[in-house]
């Protein structure tokens, strides 16, 4: 489908989502989580983690306290602050040191990190169950953020395009801009092809590449990048639009 003069992608046509629609969205991630949870291979996927992310340093167990009326993970240690920071983890705001939810679901994942409370301890099923209530897509984020760090990349916030985040080669983090943007989506999920040209054309006026991260319903994550193309006006049949006219 050409979408403008010089845009072309695919994308269904619009549909409005309904709360059927969300509720029946809610309980497929809900789905996919137990299944991620259960995966034989996880493990394998954490021992690359490990490798790619030196993860497996036995010193770096950092403990985080969870805010959850501010909705905010917060390291009060400079010990903690520092290691996640060389690992591209977490960043300051306002004087704080804080991690995303994204972040620390990886980190709970991989056995290096503790979320306490004053009252409890959150393991990662504990902790995306409080998640998945507060925002229905955190799983298919989850899923996307997390294959991208297992491959050895940074993943950051994005520009606020639905789901979306900054991704930056290894070892480019806080030294270059982020080369790509990742906007994911679920299988089967529509957006009016409109949206999706204007999302990856403010993508490529920022001079990043857009990449569509596509979470299929097995929950692997297949990764699509756009291209323009631009297309030449058929003058042999525009001469014979105006003859007939």
């Amino acid at each position: 489908m050409a979408v403008g003069s010089d845009l072309c992608v695919m994308a269904p046509t619009k549909t409005e989502v309904s709360d059927e629609f969300a509720e029946s969205q809610l309980s497929r991630e809900k789905a996919i989580m137990n299944k991620v949870e259960n995966l034989s291979d996880v493990q394998k996927d954490l021992e690359r983690i490990d490798s790619i992310e030196n993860l497996s340093d036995s010193n770096f167990v950092v403990e985080a306290n969870y805010l959850g009326k501010e909705g905010k993970i917060v390291i009060h240690e400079q010990k903690y602050q520092d290691q996640l920071r060389n690992k591209g983890f977490g960043e300051n705001f306002n004087k704080e040191y804080l991690l995303t939810f994204l972040e620390a679901l990886f980190l709970l994942q991989s056995n290096k990190l503790r979320i306490v409370t004053k009252t409890k301890e959150y393991d990662f099923s504990g902790f995306i169950k409080i998640l998945i209530k507060k925002d229905k897509r955190v799983l298919t984020k989850y899923l996307i953020y997390r294959d991208l760090r297992s491959k050895g990349y940074v993943v950051k916030d994005g520009f606020g395009f639905g789901t979306d985040f900054r991704v930056y080669e290894r070892g480019e983090y806080n030294k270059k801009t982020s080369k790509y943007v990742a906007i994911g989506l679920n299988e089967g999920a529509t957006i009016s092809a409109s949206t999706f040209a204007n999302m990856i054309e403010e993508v490529e006026n920022m001079g990043k590449d857009a990449v569509i991260a596509v979470v299929e319903r097995r929950g692997e994550v297949i990764y699509y990048k756009t291209s323009k193309m631009n297309f030449s006006e058929n003058k042999k049949t525009k001469k014979q639009d105006n003859k007939d006219t």
